[in-house]
């Protein structure tokens, strides 16, 4: 049975996108084809935003594990009393690089409720509930359909109109978080006014400091 990279494993509320407000435990995969996620590479980084620390395995319940091993600290996460199944987003990094079938098929055989959180460079394997791709510049985007898609924005070679016609329930800008996140805000603002078919998704979970 293969074993998994987990940089973290943790309970939450989800912060941004569709199920905003919506208890998740976070499995964060570590590792990503878009950057090391060393500062001393980001500079020749294709995504160069990225503030997530996805290194190594010393987050909380970091490690090695095996599916069932995944999957047993879920159900030791998720409320014991919750009358719910769990419900995970699988993220990084870019968890594609190492979530399949296997680890799939096993967190559902214990009624686990999946998502990912992808850049959409990576095949999607069967099996996954929810699918939130966000695009990234220069990057060859495979994973074309799903549930919601997530444009960080302003974003250089990013054009929302042209994934407009993607087959997505969900269309989402978010503003690009640093320096210039006030002025991106308006941007998003003004774009989605301007463009009824996308809704603006803010990362809620930095304004309230919910992990």
């Amino acid at each position: 049975m293969p074993r998994y990279t987990v940089k973290e494993i943790y309970y939450t509320l989800q912060g941004e996108g569709a199920h905003t407000g919506r208890a998740a435990i976070f499995l964060r995969f570590a590792g990503c084809n878009l950057w090391t996620g060393r500062e001393e590479d980001r500079h020749k980084a294709i995504c160069k935003f990225c503030d997530t620390d996805f290194i190594g395995t010393d987050g909380i319940r970091g490690g090695k594990y095996d599916a069932h091993e995944i999957a047993t600290h879920i159900l030791d996460i998720w409320p014991a009393d919750s009358d719910t199944h769990p419900y995970i987003v699988c993220t990084g990094g870019e968890p594609l690089l190492q979530l399949d079938e296997a680890l799939i098929d096993v967190l559902h055989e214990k009624n686990i409720e999946i998502a990912i959180e992808t850049n959409g460079t990576q095949r999607v394997p069967k099996g996954i509930d929810w699918i939130c791709m966000s695009p990234k510049a220069n990057t060859e985007v495979v994973v074309q359909k799903g549930d919601e898609i997530k444009i960080v924005y302003p974003q250089t070679g990013i054009d929302p109109d042209d994934f407009s016609n993607w087959e997505f329930k969900h269309f989402f800008i978010q503003p690009m978080d640093g320096p210039s996140l006030a002025s991106n805000i308006k941007i998003c603002i003004d774009y989605c006014s301007q463009h009824p078919r996308w809704k603006l998704s803010v990362q809620t979970h930095k304004l309230l400091n919910i992990p």
